[in-house]
């Protein structure tokens, strides 16, 4: 299973050669992994992510450049690993022609009160599970290099 987030592209996105800037890009990323792990995950359990989860890692391939349109892309987001503690989500920015870019980040479950790492939650596991697709690749798996 895939969650499907529509982003639109704001004018500002681009830099001096114009196209969307690179660092935008994890915007976008953000957007849509807060619409995954947050708004989604909580309509499935309300406890879910609320003790918190913090980023470890990001990795992108930009594929091809991307410029400013009124369509938004589409952000198809998956999840390729969980451990105990964490999960990795993977990531393409698309539209029906081309993808602009694969990515991948690591998201490590945290205790905003205690200041650490912590297990993820049952209720977080079973929101993770349906979207698990470790066949995927993604920029971030070191096996697939």
């Amino acid at each position: 299973m895939r969650h499907h987030f529509a982003c639109p592209l704001r004018w500002s996105d681009m830099d001096s050669f114009g196209h969307v800037n690179n660092v935008v890009f994890l915007r976008y990323l953000e957007e849509a992994r807060i619409d995954f792990m947050f708004r989604l995950a909580r309509e499935a359990d309300a406890e879910a992510f609320t003790s918190g989860a913090v980023v470890a890692r990001h990795e992108i391939d930009y594929l091809r450049p991307l410029v400013h349109r009124p369509e938004p892309v589409d952000i198809e987001t998956w999840v390729t690993k969980i451990s105990r503690a964490s999960v990795t989500v993977g990531y393409e920015i698309k539209d029906a022609t081309a993808v602009y870019a694969r990515a991948s980040t690591v998201v490590v479950a945290y205790d905003l009160k205690e200041g650490r790492p912590r297990r993820l939650s049952e209720a977080e596991r079973s929101f993770l599970e349906p979207y698990l697709d470790d066949s995927s690749h993604v920029p971030a798996d070191p096996q697939a290099r």
